[in-house]
């Protein structure tokens, strides 16, 4: 196996499931700190967000050829997901308890895009010095992958990433939403019997 053919591997079979179960676990995590008590829909909005932002480059690595607009656009997802992560922080650190599993989560979180992205700019190391001195030979065209994943690997990642991200990360948010309807009904009857 060469080392282009390993660094594609330990992309798909490893960094990618383990950001899932990492993303799982994270949904755990506010389950236990009771997140809809707390901090709620400002947070679970706050995650979808950051889901969106690294979700969607991932979803461009999976299914496009990786050129220049892809890095580029994979590089201000990761940006954008990180100033993300310091909102989210910074608005959750004072309302609700953040375990240190949850931290050692979160760890992984930033770091799994980071490492996949580096491994990405070192396989297409032309497109990204494309990219950075803009000479040229830099490709900005979305092109479905010439050599496509296989249709089973997509399906058990988009199925998975469904199971173990999307649906939970809705039930927060559902949990959330309901919970900021209680909290208006209890409000409401303070206000009614003052």
């Amino acid at each position: 196996m060469t080392l282009p053919d390993l660094m594609v591997n330990s992309i798909l079979y490893f960094f990618i499931p383990l950001w899932i179960v990492v993303g799982f676990g994270d949904w755990l995590f506010h389950r236990l700190t009771k997140i809809s008590e707390t901090s709620g829909i400002k947070e679970s909005l706050l995650h979808f967000l950051m889901l969106g932002e690294i979700g969607i480059p991932m979803l461009m690595g999976l299914l496009l050829e990786i050129n220049a607009l892809v890095l580029a656009l994979m590089i201000l997802g990761f940006l954008a997901h990180e100033a993300t992560v310091l909102w989210d922080l910074r608005y959750a650190a004072d309302k609700r308890n953040i375990l240190p599993g949850e931290q050692i989560i979160h760890s992984f979180q930033e770091l799994l895009p980071l490492m996949m992205l580096v491994l990405l700019v070192f396989l297409h190391w032309d497109q990204f010095i494309a990219l950075i001195s803009m000479n040229g030979t830099a490709i900005f065209q979305f092109q479905l992958k010439q050599d496509p994943l296989p249709p089973s690997y997509l399906a058990i990642v988009l199925a998975s990433t469904g199971l173990m991200i999307a649906l939970p990360y809705m039930e927060e948010l559902w949990r959330c939403y309901s919970a900021l309807g209680r909290r208006r009904v209890v409000l409401s009857r303070r206000g009614q019997d003052a």
